[in-house]
């Protein structure tokens, strides 16, 4: 009895049933200010999401790269960038948004929350019926962004669209996993049922920016879908054994076409919905009002690039849904190298949170191809030495002894990525450009350079994506600009849209205009020009896989450092290619150029099939017999 007693109690907790302040609930509802403060609660576990180094789609996707060797990494939490190493295990997962131990949230306990404010919402005398239209579709939004948060990590999951009641017994606590169709579709259905109640658009932003806008369910929808559409969920026979304690299949492992067209609709939907309130591409016009009109026009087209991550989000056109989190004190300091004598002897910018060479490799040539396909460009040569010239100055300072890679790159390159010899505008030094600092890397007697086993990059490429132009550390203090990271922008529902398309068998014809978009905006020519004129590979475009590999590349560029590109190659399948190659940077205790530029191995990743979705942790299973593991965990 005493065993059976125990069990029930640990079943209840593993879902976090009871609510929390059980006879406090009247209280929170008993009129609409203490009812508006639960629901702002029922957003907590959202905005937490703004720390990268919590981010599955951040730390795994070969886009960074951490030490596990400094004598001090206080500072930063190692455990997601370690995952990489093969750290990963059943009995304590790292990133445990199940439970929300070891940096993920308690995405479980979230959903309760929310399940908790629908069930009270009529309490409060004093609310209107339009406010209570719009706190429950709020409340909807946020039960299916949490459901899809844990559906994209661990596949089928416990749908819990009710609170059990406190007197549940032990059998009703022990919930098993719903197969993922039936997850996908409850999550589609939240979403359908919130978006007729939230606003097209946040009218009063200096109070309600951050709130759900219908806008910002549309594009939460087509990405569900996309997800469910993709080789991940979408026909994988690696799940065809997963099923239930009573045989129920957790996987429908036949591929349906019919998930591209149903994904299709929703991104046009979206994007729609969104062009209809507003939203466009973020533009060089919109920089007049924040920098010298003297700038020239290569650094305004870098600038509007950066920007657009980086500019305010009551005046970026672009940035559909970001979250309120400041990303500024405690996070750009580790994407920024020092870039002053001041800075070097100081050492605020850590910039440990380095990028390997093969992600610089990722960025196309400045005519819009990859770099091993671009037959203008000297891919053997890449590793050459190079120096600074007058043509090139406002990208790679002139004079300064650098790689040929690093040369004739697209815009986006120079914006996302900082390198040595690479110009940083910004830091206090605006005006036309002339006199931009630039980042000097080579060995420990340069400015960025390791100074000690604590501040140090280990690869000598910096996310300068994640770091704001505005952002001032000269001497011993630094000043922060702070900014809004994104969840969706207009030209990645771009690319979601003719990413299926051409699942759906579309001719490049109508594919083509939504990657140009984005293209253009990125001050590349076109797929079709680019391809025909300056590709070894002329007719990439005209094939469906080539037209995808196009498009997926395309998203890994347009949305570096984001969060995003370990997501996409999780659900496109293609994370393990990604992680069965050695993430190498330069030797940057050198000081020298011949000994600096030599690339070398830092990591060699640990991945396989299991790693697409995570383990559950061991002891719910031995608690819930109902549930069933993910495989090969």
């Amino acid at each position: 009895m005493i065993a059976l007693a125990m069990t029930g109690v640990s079943c209840k907790k593993y879902l976090d049933v009871v609510p929390d302040n059980v006879g406090t609930i009247d209280y929170a509802f008993r009129n609409r200010n203490e009812a508006e403060n639960y629901l702002f609660g029922c957003y907590n576990a959202m905005q937490s999401l703004g720390t990268m180094q919590y981010n599955p789609g951040f730390v795994i996707s070969g886009e960074t790269i951490f030490p596990n060797d400094l004598q001090d990494n206080s500072s930063v939490d190692p455990q997601g960038f370690n995952l990489v190493r093969g750290t990963q295990n059943a009995s304590n997962p790292t990133l445990n948004y199940w439970d929300g131990n070891n940096g993920g949230q308690p995405m479980f306990k979230a959903i309760r929350k929310c399940n908790t404010m629908l069930e009270n919402i009529d309490k409060p005398i004093d609310l209107t019926p339009g406010e209570k239209e719009r706190w429950i579709a709020e409340t909807k939004f946020l039960k299916a962004f949490y459901n899809y948060y844990l559906f994209r990590m661990y596949g089928p999951i416990p749908i819990i669209d009710v609170n059990l009641p406190i007197t549940a017994s032990t059998e009703e606590v022990k919930v098993k996993r719903a197969p993922a169709d039936s997850v996908v579709n409850y999550i589609v259905r939240l979403l359908d049922e919130a978006i007729p109640g939230l606003p097209p658009v946040i009218q009063n932003q200096a109070q309600e920016l951050g709130r759900v806008t219908q806008t910002i369910a549309r594009s939460l929808k087509a990405e569900v879908l996309m997800t469910a559409a993709s080789p991940l969920f979408n026909g994988n026979p690696d799940f065809s054994n997963l099923k239930n304690k009573d045989g129920q299949a957790l996987f429908t492992t036949a591929y349906d076409a019919t998930k591209w067209d149903r994904a299709a609709a929703a991104c046009l939907d979206a994007i729609k919905d969104a062009e209809s309130n507003g939203y466009r591409l973020h533009a060089k016009t919109d920089l007049v009002a924040t920098i010298p009109a003297n700038l020239t026009d290569s650094l305004r087209e870098v600038l509007n690039l950066q920007t657009t991550i980086t500019d305010k989000w009551e005046t970026n056109p672009e940035l559909i849904w970001a979250l309120n989190y400041q990303f500024g004190y405690g996070n750009q300091e580790y994407y920024m190298p020092r870039l002053t004598a001041g800075a070097a002897g100081n050492l605020v910018a850590e910039g440990t949170i380095a990028a390997p060479i093969s992600q610089q490799e990722l960025f196309y040539t400045d005519k819009g191809v990859p770099i091993n396909e671009d037959n203008t460009w000297d891919y053997t040569g890449r590793y050459g030495s190079r120096v600074g010239d007058a043509d090139n100055r406002f990208y790679i300072h002139n004079g300064y002894q650098t790689v040929k890679a690093h040369f004739n790159r697209e815009p986006r390159f120079y914006a996302d990525m900082a390198f040595d010899g690479g110009v940083w505008y910004g830091n206090g030094t605006l005006g036309n450009g002339e006199n931009a600092l630039y980042v000097q890397a080579k060995g420990p007697s340069s400015y960025a350079g390791p100074k000690d086993r604590i501040r140090l990059n280990e690869t000598g490429y910096w996310p300068k994506k994640l770091v704001n132009y505005l952002t001032i550390y000269i001497d011993a203090n630094m000043t922060w600009s702070s900014f809004h990271l994104p969840m969706i922008r207009l030209s990645g529902m771009y690319l979601l849209y003719a990413e299926a398309l051409n699942e759906q068998g579309k001719s490049y014809t109508e594919v083509v205009p939504y990657i140009d978009k984005v293209r253009i905006r990125a001050g590349l020519p076109g797929v079709v020009e680019a391809w025909t004129n300056y590709s070894k590979n002329p007719g990439k475009f005209t094939t469906q896989d080539g037209l995808r590999q196009i498009i997926h590349q395309e998203r890994r560029i347009e949305l570096a450092f984001e969060g995003q590109a370990g997501w996409d190659l999780r659900r496109w399948k293609e994370l393990q290619a990604v992680m069965t190659r050695p993430l190498q940077g330069w030797d940057v205790f050198q000081d020298s150029f011949v000994n600096y530029y030599r690339p070398h191995t830092i990591i060699t990743p640990v991945f396989n099939n299991r790693n697409y979705i995570w383990p559950i942790q061991t002891n719910n299973l031995t608690i819930n017999d109902n549930l069933v593991q993910n495989p090969n965990w």
